[in-house]
């Protein structure tokens, strides 16, 4: 089953979205872990998250996106107006960071895209920040439910929340694998395994999920050099994990929008409106620098995950011009070397191959350095 995951996962369009597209199923593109998936899904689409997979080409991006923004948007929103994501029947926008937004709203500007929404996520948890989260959830369903013609009921709600919960329970026995003394995953599969979870309908990614772990359950990787934590900002780049895990490192969790910090919180259902069950569910457990009062909750779990998967060292990795993610790098590289914990704190171009060169030497002297200790 790993086998088939890695290499559906490096396709924009892979199997199961070719089977969905040519079923007559209609696809709903989203970028942000923000994005309640539940409601797409209720409403019998395909949620499909936005990746670029580490494409470097943005030479028609960077006629509308000026290339003092984030990279892996620029990359992103090149795909989406070369043609690469026209199988796409619309978009969510989110308000995740500025160069985000900017991405979103090229596209739909070069575009002309038929269904364009913009999901307005709070900065702040609080009550009125919920209210208001909740309030804007229940616009986006209606948007959905007119411009496609179908009905989300709650009952459908309730049964895609039930399915999500499932899935990242499964996604935390993954994790609990893969942060063994021997791990029965490598970086590279786990990253693999939820970029492609990303985009399959949620109850085929559940069985996905149900094979990988019975089939990795006795596997064991010994040997490595050191155990590292990945953190930072979007990184769907399956080649930079391979650069660290090929000089001897080995990724054993992460903390990464694209991994943990997606699904890491698993709550009780708490009550009987579906839409405010998910406002609950996301803002709450939205661990994204974009959350400007919730660090310590940020440095806290980074700080435990190290504990719980024995990791040697860590490296936070961000994009070029990524002002969110750099400003909470520098935080939680203070955080954890006052704790004696080993840092490496890298700034990178998104896909570049000539950058991967400079990585891989400050990688192998973070090892070293470890190795040292």
């Amino acid at each position: 089953m790993m086998e088939q995951v890695l290499k559906q996962c490096a396709q924009i369009q892979n199997e199961f979205v070719q089977q969905w597209k040519s079923g007559g199923g209609r696809i709903m593109g989203y970028a942000c872990t923000a994005t309640p998936t539940e409601v797409i899904e209720a409403a019998g689409l395909l949620p499909y998250r936005i990746r670029a997979l580490g494409n470097a080409q943005t030479e028609i991006a960077d006629a509308h996106l000026s290339r003092f923004n984030c990279s892996f948007c620029r990359s992103c929103l090149q795909l989406g107006l070369d043609g690469t994501y026209d199988f796409l029947d619309g978009l969510i926008e989110t308000n995740g960071c500025d160069h985000l937004r900017g991405m979103f709203e090229n596209w739909q500007y070069v575009k002309k895209l038929d269904f364009f929404h913009y999901l307005r996520v709070p900065h702040v948890t609080d009550e009125d920040s919920l209210a208001y989260f909740e309030e804007d959830l229940r616009l986006t369903g209606k948007a959905v439910q007119e411009h496609f013609g179908v009905e989300i009921t709650d009952q459908k709600l309730w049964e895609a929340i039930e399915t999500q919960n499932r899935i990242r329970e499964k996604l935390l026995a993954v994790y609990r694998m893969r942060e063994r003394e021997q791990p029965a995953l490598t970086g590279v599969e786990a990253l693999s395994l939820f970029l492609l979870g990303t985009a399959v309908a949620a109850k085929e990614f559940e069985r996905i999920l149900d094979r990988v772990i019975a089939e990795r359950e006795g596997h064991r990787i010994a040997g490595t050099r050191a155990r590292l934590l990945l953190g930072g900002s979007a990184t769907d780049e399956i080649e930079f994990v391979g650069v660290i895990e090929d000089l001897g490192g080995h990724v054993v969790t992460d903390f990464l929008c694209y991994g943990s910090r997606a699904f890491w919180e698993v709550g009780e259902r708490s009550g009987d409106d579906p839409y405010r069950e998910l406002a609950e569910v996301y803002l709450k457990n939205l661990l994204c620098p974009r959350m400007i009062e919730d660090f310590p909750r940020r440095r806290d779990l980074v700080l435990s995950s190290v504990e719980r998967a024995g990791a040697d060292g860590v490296i936070l990795v961000h994009n070029k011009f990524c002002d969110v993610h750099g400003v909470d790098n520098v935080q939680l590289r203070l955080a954890l070397e006052k704790e004696g914990i080993a840092v490496l704190q890298l700034e990178k171009e998104y896909g570049g191959k000539a950058d991967l060169g400079r990585m891989k030497t400050r990688v192998q002297a973070f090892m070293e350095r470890i190795g040292e200790r």
